[in-house]
């Protein structure tokens, strides 16, 4: 017997069981309601602690409100079923960043620990919906 090759497009389409695809839909939402209710609202609303933690990075009041945007952002992204592998890549930069901050900047290592658990999640939830990842490339490529 021999293989055909599909035609078509070169990608493989991959879709997740059904109960995988209920615990990222699960990690999803709420990892999505996390960063925009507690993470990123806090710091477009001006939470005593968010402006003391950014003041202590010294990069001013315009570093707050962009990384208060970014999280809410991927936060939307993450409840958004064609945005949400592009979310996850997107906030485990975002996290990356946040635990290089907290260990080096701010000096508290120990604080960096939960941002390097929200990077491995981030990246198995991209890596599950690489679908949505390249649909994208291939829509803005048209």
């Amino acid at each position: 017997m021999t293989a055909i090759a599909p035609t078509g497009s070169a990608t493989t389409t991959v879709h997740p069981s059904k109960n995988l695809n209920r615990t990222l839909w699960t990690l999803q939402i709420v990892l999505g309601l996390f960063f925009i209710i507690a993470s990123g609202l806090p710091k477009l609303v001006g939470q005593e602690d968010a402006v003391r933690i950014f003041h202590d990075i010294g990069l001013g009041e315009w570093f707050r409100y962009f990384t208060g945007v970014v999280e809410i952002a991927g936060g939307v992204g993450l409840l958004v079923p064609r945005l949400s592998g592009l979310a996850s890549a997107g906030l485990s930069i975002t996290v990356v960043c946040a635990a290089a901050t907290q260990a080096f900047i701010l000096g508290a290592p120990a604080l960096a620990v939960f941002p390097l658990v929200l990077v491995v999640v981030f990246g198995w939830i991209a890596w599950q919906r690489r679908d949505s990842i390249l649909a994208m490339r291939e829509m803005l490529s048209r």
